[in-house]
């Protein structure tokens, strides 16, 4: 087994959740809260990675972090190197690819939080930010922890946009995904089996995870 490149992983997607949470909670929160006519535009934006392939969204991410780039020419000015082909550059691909396997979630618990009782807070005298973090986070949680569960376990078996975006690098982009592919082509699938095996009872653990949460208290995909 390729321990290596599960480390990597993981290591990967627990900085990929990480960002997702600073990044996805505040916009999950304001696209709850907005009344903002157009606010279907940024679903639609968020929701993309789940309907494009992901050789065409990793295209488009490599074009935007490539060396030719602003986002590129700003990163290679700044700390001497490319981002594609790099761990770095597979984080970036990471935070595009799963952002709404988290920030829906993060919605559809903000969504599940009683009205009243953050019009409470407000009239108490609590701001913006006191209220987020001292009342809607909390009531919240579940759909934030089953948004952070399913990121986490997406970015653990992408393999499109990871293979556009890093290539095969051993220790630097050579995710579990890539070795398993790797390993097929080259007519190990002992050694194939046993790498899928572990992603398969892992992806079960995580769905029971969710589809508990689900049943309790919230649904995973908000209907509109």
């Amino acid at each position: 087994m390729d321990w290596a490149a599960i480390g990597l992983s993981v290591r990967l997607s627990a900085c990929s959740t990480f960002i997702l949470m600073l990044l996805g909670l505040p916009l999950a929160y304001w696209l709850v809260n907005t009344r903002w006519r157009g606010k279907f535009f940024i679903e639609a934006m968020v929701a993309l990675p789940i309907v494009l392939p992901p050789t065409v969204l990793g295209f488009y991410v490599l074009m935007a972090i490539g060396p030719m780039s602003p986002l590129g020419r700003w990163y290679e000015g700044v700390f001497g190197n490319r981002l594609p082909f790099t761990f770095q550059g597979l984080l970036v691909a990471s935070v595009f690819y799963s952002l709404p396997f988290a920030v829906q979630p993060f919605a559809s618990g903000f969504a599940g939080v009683n009205r009243r009782v953050l019009e409470s807070a407000w009239c108490l005298g609590a701001g913006p930010f006191h209220a987020f973090f001292r009342v809607a986070l909390p009531l919240a949680w579940p759909g934030v922890l089953a948004g952070m569960v399913l990121s986490f376990a997406h970015t653990m078996g992408e393999f499109g946009v990871v293979l556009m975006i890093g290539g095969n690098i051993p220790g630097v982009t050579r995710t579990v995904s890539i070795s398993i592919y790797d390993e097929v082509q080259s007519l190990n699938y002992a050694a194939a089996n046993q790498t899928s095996l572990l992603l398969l009872i892992f992806s079960f653990v995580v769905l029971v995870m969710v589809y508990a949460l689900q049943r309790r208290t919230i649904h995973i995909w908000p209907a509109g």
